[in-house]
């Protein structure tokens, strides 16, 4: 079996044809163009603004002009993770895998954050069967490393007072609220030296952890390799002077590090030490995510004298924050059950020209002083270790109103379907629907999508039965919104 045998068969062909456009944030050209070409397929309304969200609308069914307008929204990029480095995301489509009731990629993210939302908004717009007020489809660019297009979206792109944000991941659950985040980067500079030619050199490699979504994962407690990295560093900076040549972990804020490595040296004699201290490090690794991290593998190996490394003094402060940086939750919400009120995630850890580290820290919290306060706590301990540090603009959090219409709607919708209420909540994850009630504060707003798991990661994939009621979901609310007034 594969993508093109699955049902809804609209939704499915959309999705198949958006695997095979490459979209990683940042360069949405291709998949924008895709989007402009459906349009002008389809006849389409369209329209662009200087960001490069699009904007579709479709004028409603005969007799139901005078129902609200309903923005379906979701983003146009995807998190580009690979098992296979050299795999080229600018260029080469998704190879999808339908594995018993999931649909996955072959070795690299999936994509369906957000294309299987993409998909559904576009069936939505030409399935001709479906009765329904004047619609409206936003497709939004950088989601997931700067809510570039939610935050400069234009004025007047969008028209409806009704919102139907389509980048949830769990089935038969309803959200109606999200956490806020700011990121936060620290810079080392150091003066390069030659390495010391009386030291044994070592390359230590973190790979094949699980990673995932630093919002939605962050509580399942696996593995951050730039944090088991440092561990390491650390303990042998205790008894050993080390010299790093190399250091490199993570690759995007949002993501929790499946990866990292690091090229370090000792002293010659030490050489055996390391061996022994490494074999220990191993157990204790393994015992401690025993059952939790299956493919976590960490391999040490002798590599060749490099021609630089680090100067001793910034080698050492950078170890010592890495280490003592936060990572995980910080503290759970007080007012939704089993809900992650504040985060941060250490994100990744980069070599820059000009002889600079760059570290990347990313903190969340639906509470707004609670997500700058774990920020300034990065903050202070990297300027601690004498690091320059930054943040970013962060992006806001989305306040539950339990009094919402369109949650109503949604939430029977589903229950008359399927026979079963979903879920009301609120998800850790950002979503950018805070960003959108800022520049129109009369928005009506939920968010719903079929259950993934392993977002942001290799593992990605998505449920099939789920896809199937998601689209029900949709269509039906979008039904009961065409009676209102």
């Amino acid at each position: 079996m594969t993508i093109k045998d699955l049902k809804p068969a609209l939704v499915f062909s959309i999705f198949d044809e958006i695997t095979k456009v490459p979209r990683p944030s940042k360069k949405e050209e291709k998949i924008r163009q895709y989007l402009l070409d459906f349009a002008a397929k389809h006849n389409i309304a369209v329209k662009t603004d200087a960001v490069g969200n699009v904007v579709m609308s479709k004028p409603a069914t005969a007799g139901k002009e005078a129902a609200p307008t309903v923005v379906m929204q979701a983003h146009m990029d995807m998190v580009c993770e690979s098992n296979d480095k050299s795999f080229d995301f600018e260029n080469n489509p998704i190879t999808t895998v339908v594995d018993g009731d999931w649909l996955r990629a072959e070795g690299t993210t999936l994509g369906a954050d957000n294309g299987i939302g993409m998909a559904a908004a576009l069936a939505a717009l030409v399935d001709d069967t479906l009765v329904h007020g004047p619609l409206e489809a936003l497709f939004t660019v950088d989601e997931e490393t700067g809510l570039t297009g939610a935050n400069n979206l234009g004025e007047g792109m969008i028209s409806g007072s009704i919102l139907l944000n389509l980048d949830s991941e769990d089935d038969a659950e309803i959200f109606i609220g999200c956490a806020g985040g700011v990121d936060t980067t620290c810079v080392f500079d150091y003066k390069r030296s030659f390495a010391p030619t009386d030291f044994h050199y070592f390359k230590l490699d973190i790979s094949k952890g699980l990673g995932g979504h630093s919002g939605g994962d962050i509580h399942l407690g696996r593995a951050n390799a730039n944090k088991l990295l440092a561990r390491f560093l650390y303990r042998l900076a205790q008894k050993h002077e080390v010299a790093l040549a190399e250091i490199d972990g993570g690759n995007l804020r949002n993501a929790i590090p499946r990866a990292a490595h690091a090229v370090f040296g000792v002293h010659a004699s030490s050489k055996e030490v390391v061996r022994v201290e490494f074999n220990k490090y191993i157990a204790e690794v393994e015992t401690e995510y025993a059952g939790l991290e299956p493919t976590l593998t960490l391999e040490l190996e002798s590599v060749d004298r490099p021609e630089y490394s680090v100067d001793e003094a910034t080698c050492n402060h950078l170890i010592e924050a890495l280490y003592s940086a936060p990572h995980g939750v910080i503290s759970m919400s007080r007012d939704l059950e089993g809900l992650v009120e504040t985060s941060t995630n250490l994100a990744s850890v980069k070599m820059l020209p000009d002889n600079q580290v760059l570290v990347t820290t990313s903190q969340r919290s639906s509470v707004e002083s609670r997500k700058w306060d774990i920020a300034y706590q990065v903050e202070a301990l990297f300027k601690l270790a004498g690091a320059k540090v930054t943040h970013g603009d962060g992006y806001p959090g989305w306040a539950p109103n339990m009094n919402s219409r369109i949650m109503h709607i949604a939430s029977d919708a589903y229950e008359e379907l399927y026979g079963i209420k979903p879920a009301i909540k609120a998800i850790h994850a950002g979503l950018e629907c805070g960003l959108f009630l800022e520049k129109y504060p009369h928005l009506d707003m939920v968010s719903f999508g079929p259950t993934l798991q392993g977002v942001h990661s290799p593992s990605e994939r998505m449920f099939i039965p789920a896809v199937e009621r998601f689209w029900g979901q949709l269509t039906r609310t979008l039904e009961k919104v065409a009676d209102l007034k």
